[in-house]
């Protein structure tokens, strides 16, 4: 069954909580009030959750917000396009090479095109756990703030490799206080 499209009206049975209908819709997730269990929101790819009889079967999602709503029309329109990030010219071709303190060892060599696109991705994760956390529900503001001072200080790690962007706006910028 494909539950990423069942819409509200839906009765479902689930192997833990019994039988239940799909109440709201979420952008992974359903809220289904079941019977015995009252609401609960349901991962839209749990499998313990067997389809009995479709109601609006839709692809839209409804959300709890307009914000949210113009979140993800702009996710649907913009999908797949990402940021470009230009490697610095003087780079470009260049290979970087890793050197054994023990010379009877094998010396590593990485195309200096790979490595930045490693260092690119590991940039745009940790922007992405930024947001998870700002976005969290569960945490308490003190708990958010703490661990974006953890977030702030990798990104202060890794400023040694802002010599390999173009342009100074895709660095990574740690605390500027001097405290870390």
């Amino acid at each position: 069954m494909d539950q990423t499209t069942l819409g509200i009206g839906t009765r479902l049975q689930h192997t833990q909580y019994g039988p239940g209908v799909i109440v709201g819709v979420r952008y992974a997730a359903y809220l289904i009030c079941f019977i015995n269990h009252g609401k609960k929101e349901i991962d839209k790819t749990d499998a313990h959750l067997d389809e009995i009889i479709p109601e609006n079967v839709t692809v839209e999602v409804e959300t709890v917000s307009d914000t949210e709503k113009s979140l993800l029309k702009i996710l649907r329109l913009w999908g797949n396009v990402t940021e470009v990030v230009p490697l610095g010219e003087k780079w470009i071709g260049g290979t970087l090479f890793l050197q054994p303190a023990d010379k009877s060892l094998k010396p590593k060599e990485i195309p200096m095109a790979d490595f930045f696109h490693k260092i690119v991705m590991l940039r745009d994760r940790l922007r992405v756990l930024e947001q998870n956390i700002n976005s969290n529900k569960k945490l308490s503001d003190e708990e958010k703030v703490n661990l974006q001072q953890y977030i702030t200080r990798c990104y202060g790690s890794l400023t040694t490799f802002n010599v390999l962007f173009k342009d100074k706006e895709h660095w990574f910028v740690g605390d500027k206080s001097g405290d870390s």
